[in-house]
C-alpha cells in the first residue's frame, strides 16, 4: 500500500478497504472509513465468518502496513495474529460496538465485539491526532479475527496459544484483512443495524467471559487488561 494513500474530500478524508480470507476461512468484506479532525468514522461489512461466535476486529497500524501472505504462517499452516504482525503491525482502535471502548486495552472486549457468519457495523471513534493522521493518509489494516479450520462449528481444536495454553488457537487467529486505501466509492450513508455478541461456539465460554483471548503482536504487540492474546 502506497504512503499518503488517502482522499481529501469536503468532509475529510475516505478511504476503503476490500476485506479478502486469511487462513483459507471463506471470509471476506469491505470497510469504509472517513476521517474529519480526531474523528474516525467507519463502517465494516463481513460476510463468512464463524456463525454464533464473537469476531474481534480492529485497525492495525505499523509493520509494513500491508495484509500479510500465507507464507508467513508457521509450520501448522495456520497463520496466527502475531505471525501477521510484520505485515500489518499492532492494533491501534479496536472497532468494538457501543458501548465497548475502542483503544488498544479493548482488543479483545468479546462482550462488544460482533458476532455471526455476518456482520454490518458502524461507529464514530475519537482518536488523538497523531493516529487520525495515521489513518487519514492510508496507514491502517482492517484484520477481523476468528476462525474454524476443521469445521467443527466453534473454536476449539489441539492448538493452544503461545501466550496462554488455556485459549484456542482458532478463537484469535486473523479470518480477513483489508487495506485502507484511497475511497474509490463513497461510504454508504444510513444507519445499518449491529447484532448483540454472544459466547455460542466457543469451548472456553468462562475465558471469553475474562476478555483472556486479547491478542497479542509480540515485537508490534500491545498490551490488554486482563487479557492475553496468541494466534
Amino acid at each position: 500500500m502506497a504512503a499518503g494513500a488517502s482522499a481529501q474530500g469536503q468532509d475529510g478524508h475516505e478511504l476503503t478497504a476490500t476485506l479478502t480470507q486469511l487462513n483459507d476461512s471463506g471470509a471476506s468484506g469491505t470497510a469504509w472509513a472517513m476521517v474529519d479532525g480526531n474523528q474516525v468514522h467507519i463502517k465494516v461489512d463481513t460476510q463468512g465468518l464463524l456463525e454464533g461466535s464473537p469476531h474481534a476486529q480492529h485497525i492495525h497500524i505499523g509493520g509494513q502496513g500491508v495484509c500479510p501472505t500465507g507464507d508467513m504462517a508457521g509450520e501448522d499452516g495456520i497463520l496466527s495474529t502475531a505471525e501477521g504482525a510484520p505485515a500489518y503491525g499492532g492494533v491501534k482502535v479496536s472497532l468494538t460496538e457501543e458501548p465497548g471502548k475502542t483503544d488498544a486495552g479493548a482488543a479483545l472486549d468479546v462482550e462488544n465485539f460482533p458476532a455471526g457468519a455476518s456482520n454490518n457495523y458502524e461507529r464514530t471513534i475519537t482518536v488523538d491526532d497523531a493516529l487520525a493522521q495515521q489513518i487519514a493518509n492510508g496507514d491502517g489494516v482492517v484484520v477481523v479475527h476468528g476462525i474454524d479450520p476443521d469445521g467443527s462449528g466453534e473454536y476449539d481444536g489441539d492448538a493452544k496459544s503461545s501466550l496462554d495454553d488455556s485459549l484456542p488457537l482458532e478463537a484469535t487467529a486473523p479470518a480477513a484483512c483489508g487495506e485502507l486505501e484511497q475511497a474509490q466509492m463513497a461510504m454508504p450513508e444510513g444507519g445499518v443495524e449491529t447484532g448483540g455478541t454472544s459466547t455460542a461456539g466457543m469451548e472456553y465460554p468462562g475465558a471469553v467471559a475474562l476478555g483472556a483471548l486479547a491478542l497479542a503482536l509480540g515485537g508490534a504487540g500491545f498490551a490488554a487488561n486482563r487479557l492475553r492474546t496468541n494466534r
